[in-house]
């Protein structure tokens, strides 16, 4: 009953001429994982990553490679 987790969907998203980032504050340390238009420059929020395994299902729901991932400030 209690402890089980349901398997996370990832949501339908189109990531098709979109950069995979994960912006992170300076202040707090918190990191969103998204992607960004490089034609507006639009960041679209997914998922928030608190630790290791967060950003290993981010890659794994997204299909995205660790070293395509940018890092903003």
């Amino acid at each position: 009953m209690f402890g089980w987790r349901k398997k996370r969907t990832a949501p339908p998203y189109n990531k098709a001429g979109k950069i995979p980032v994960i912006r992170s504050s300076i202040c707090t340390g918190e990191q969103v994982a998204g992607f960004r238009d490089p034609a507006s420059g639009k960041f679209d929020e997914l998922m928030l990553i608190r630790d290791g395994h967060d950003l290993a299902e981010f890659l794994s729901l997204y299909q995205v490679e660790e070293r395509d991932i940018r890092r903003e400030w």
